[in-house]
């Protein structure tokens, strides 16, 4: 079969495509062959640590959908010929092995390059609006970076939940491509300037939640741009600053909340664990089509070094995916 490689050095990164035999699902897996796989910008941020030491060669691509070819031998929920989504690591490859604890179905209603663009990014939004974050009816929440594929996940996810949303981005088409999809204010800037603006849209009280997909140059902002009781994720550091100061003042005397999203460190258990209540809550809002992935451009296989490109350059708005050869050999 065909599968995509990587390695990044501390530098670059390098793909290569190459012929490597299909694997054998373990007695917990299956193995899919896959119809289509999104781009997460994370695997191919340089610091990130995702593919270990600085010039090692490692299958890549996070998620996927296709279709069931074998299953192993404790596997009971799911039988060859079925449709399924979920966390897939290398699956920029024909055929790709699922941990089953992480497989989800895929809903009739959806074409692969939607369910393709689910279990990763919408899995994340969960965390972070959800799990972690709280987010409640009424409530405002601030996505910096708001056009990114988490972004706009955020973004859906929390207008199905009756939240109010903030956006900035450095693209004003942009911002007025998701205003259709519930953006409440959209702000222009890459800037670290946008608690002003903030405050008048919440009549000085804050926003209670702020997704940081940018990094280190907006965590002082968005701190100041937190409401009492406010909590701030950080998804990511796009910008390569991963250092940035913390105002203990505001901090401690309104009761504010810091928390990372991070599947690094995470056991499969773990990652799975937020299954059950994402399909439970999400996936029906997704099978009837009030959340829609919003999917920037679908490309061939044979494209993954233009659809990164595309994706670097910070081009694109919500996610990025491959389609599948027709034939897998």
């Amino acid at each position: 079969m065909q599968s995509y490689w990587m390695q990044m050095t501390d530098t670059a990164t390098e793909l290569a495509l190459r012929e490597t035999p299909v694997p054998t699902p373990g007695a917990r897996q299956l193995l899919v062959r896959l119809r289509a796989a999104a781009l997460n910008r994370g695997e191919f941020l340089l610091g990130h640590g995702l593919h270990g030491a600085p010039g090692t060669w490692k299958a890549i691509g996070g998620e996927g959908a296709g279709e069931v070819v074998a299953v192993g031998a404790e596997v009971t929920r799911f039988q060859p010929g079925d449709r399924v989504m979920g966390r897939c690591p290398g699956a920029f490859s024909e055929y790709a092995l699922m941990e089953v604890i992480e497989a989800m179905p895929v809903p009739a209603e959806l074409r692969w390059e939607q369910a393709a663009s689910v279990p990763l990014t919408f899995l994340v939004a969960f965390d972070m609006l959800v799990l972690q974050g709280r987010l409640q009816a009424g409530e405002w929440l601030l996505i910096n970076g708001v056009s990114s594929g988490v972004g706009v996940a955020s973004l859906q996810l929390a207008k199905a939940l009756g939240a109010k949303v903030i956006g900035t981005s450095g693209s004003a088409d942009k911002l007025a491509a998701l205003q259709p999809l519930g953006l409440d204010v959209a702000l222009h800037t890459r800037a670290a300037d946008f608690t002003p603006a903030v405050l008048k849209a919440t009549d000085q009280q804050g926003v209670n939640l702020v997704i940081n997909t940018v990094g280190g140059t907006v965590f002082a902002e968005s701190l100041r741009a937190l409401a009492f009781e406010g909590r701030l994720a950080t998804v990511g550091y796009v910008d390569g600053v991963v250092r940035a100061e913390i105002d203990l003042e505001a901090l401690h005397a309104k009761r504010l909340t810091l928390f990372g999203v991070s599947n690094k460190l995470r056991t499969k258990e773990q990652r799975a664990a937020a299954l059950p209540r994402f399909v439970a809550e999400v996936m029906p809002l997704i099978a009837a089509g009030r959340i829609q992935p919003r999917i920037d451009r679908v490309m061939d296989f044979s494209q993954l070094e233009q659809a990164k490109a595309r994706m670097e350059a910070g081009a694109h708005i919500g996610k990025i995916v491959l389609r599948m050869p027709a034939d897998a050999t």
